[in-house]
């Protein structure tokens, strides 16, 4: 499919800031000196972009109407953001981001090959309860994306799964889970989590976030547990 929804709307192009090379993809360099407020000011405009995205789509969706949204003026978005696409792009990396910020944080203090595993799904979990739009955006409007930032969002996951794949890989090599195909088991556990924003206007008829982990975790970790494991995991239950 083409990448990109025909001509850009806004600013003519020539009349864009460039981002400067030290930015990262998505970036353009801000003028405001506090890096606190240019942090906020980026958060409040990718808050509002990732808002109609979900509701109208990527390609109806106007840089105009972000900045409504954000209650700031047109040209104030193209302080910090050269484009439509460059606004997609932070809004998926942010998902990305916070899960490789705070799964390894919840795990500093989590000892147990078994309970890092479900600490894991429990702090991926939350994150997508806390994001669930920009969830469900990665998976309407990445492919809107020019190939070279769908790239990016493609090693993002990768490495975030990985997150994942080691916490399966050291419950085997110490004897609580059986040998298993770690990378799809951590795509098994990833489609889980990302289920909670999916198809939340079923689960959440029938769930709260905690029960939803707790019957995840005996349908994805405890078949798996061997002797050793399950003892772990059902004290942890308790």
């Amino acid at each position: 499919m083409p990448i990109g929804g025909g001509a850009k709307r806004g600013r003519p192009a020539a009349s864009r800031p460039r981002a400067a090379p030290s930015q990262p993809p998505g970036f353009v360099e801000s003028q405001v000196a506090d890096p606190r407020l240019v942090e906020e000011r980026r958060r409040q405009i990718v808050g509002a972009a990732v808002k109609l995205f979900s509701a109208h789509g990527y390609y109806t969706t106007t840089i105009q109407q972000i900045a409504r949204e954000a209650g700031i003026s047109t040209g104030l978005v193209y302080q910090y953001f050269r484009d439509k696409d460059d606004l997609l792009l932070l809004a998926l990396m942010q998902v990305l981001e916070s899960y490789e910020k705070e799964i390894p944080r919840a795990l500093e203090d989590v000892g147990n090959p078994v309970a890092r595993l479900c600490h894991a799904l429990a702090t991926y979990c939350s994150v997508v309860d806390r994001m669930p739009d920009a969830t469900v955006l990665t998976y309407r409007s990445s492919k809107s994306l020019r190939a070279e930032r769908r790239v990016l969002l493609m090693e993002g996951e990768a490495r975030t799964n990985r997150l994942l794949e080691a916490c399966i890989r050291e419950c085997i090599e110490t004897g609580h889970m059986r040998p298993a195909n770690e990378h799809l088991l951590a795509y098994s556990h990833v489609m889980f989590c990302h289920a909670w924003a999916l198809k939340h206007w079923a689960l959440a008829k029938r769930y709260t976030l905690k029960r939803y982990v707790a019957e995840g975790l005996a349908l994805l970790v405890e078949p798996f547990l061997t002797d050793k494991g399950r003892e772990v995991f059902l004290a942890l239950q308790r």
